[in-house]
């Protein structure tokens, strides 16, 4: 499977290159776009500032210009939290996107999205501040009226951004239960 792996607001930390390894272990090809450039962050409100800086449209011409060159492939398009974010919507936007894989984060969904049978797999923390559970609630029947194949999986007292060992919210074994099914979920693709 080709897949694009976009970074969270805290920048092309360590753990994102970990994850695109252990991706590339189960025999995936993956791509890891810089989108800041270089730039990395200590805590998440240095990289939301940075984020709104930057701009949501910036941001999301970086993401295209990176998967641009790999579309025609067939993405699988993943990403962490506000990476995340965009991959879902680089996914909804492009027909030949063989699935998208969110970990820890979901974003708007455009009124006139439609895709067909598009297989999503998020996986999120039960409580997770930034993506509560009446929001969660409305972006799953959006995606589903949009056409989705969705499943949702929910990790219980862990932190928002739980795969990431160097972050405080790491919990060890939310983050290999949600590599097990995450690279289950790549191999039905």
């Amino acid at each position: 499977m080709n897949i694009m792996l976009f970074h969270s607001t805290y920048g092309l930390r360590p753990a994102v290159r970990q994850a695109a390894d252990r991706l590339r272990a189960a025999g995936h090809e993956v791509w890891t776009p810089d989108l800041f450039e270089g730039r990395t962050f200590d805590t998440v409100e240095e990289g939301m500032a940075f984020n709104e800086e930057l701009g949501k449209d910036e941001l999301l011409k970086r993401a295209v210009l990176a998967a641009a060159p790999y579309s025609e492939r067939g993405l699988v398009y993943a990403g962490f939290s506000l990476g995340a974010a965009t991959a879902q919507t680089l996914a909804l936007g492009d027909e030949k996107a063989r699935g998208l894989l969110l970990l820890h984060g979901t974003s708007d969904i455009a009124a006139n999205a439609s895709v067909d049978d598009l297989p999503v797999q998020l996986h999120v923390a039960e409580p997770d501040p930034f993506e509560t559970d009446d929001w969660l609630s409305a972006w799953y029947l959006q995606m589903r009226k949009a056409g989705a194949d969705v499943e949702v999986y929910r990790y219980t007292g862990a932190g928002h951004l739980y795969t990431d060992p160097d972050l405080p919210d790491y919990d060890e074994e939310a983050a290999e239960a949600t590599w097990r099914v995450a690279l289950g979920f790549l191999e039905t693709l």
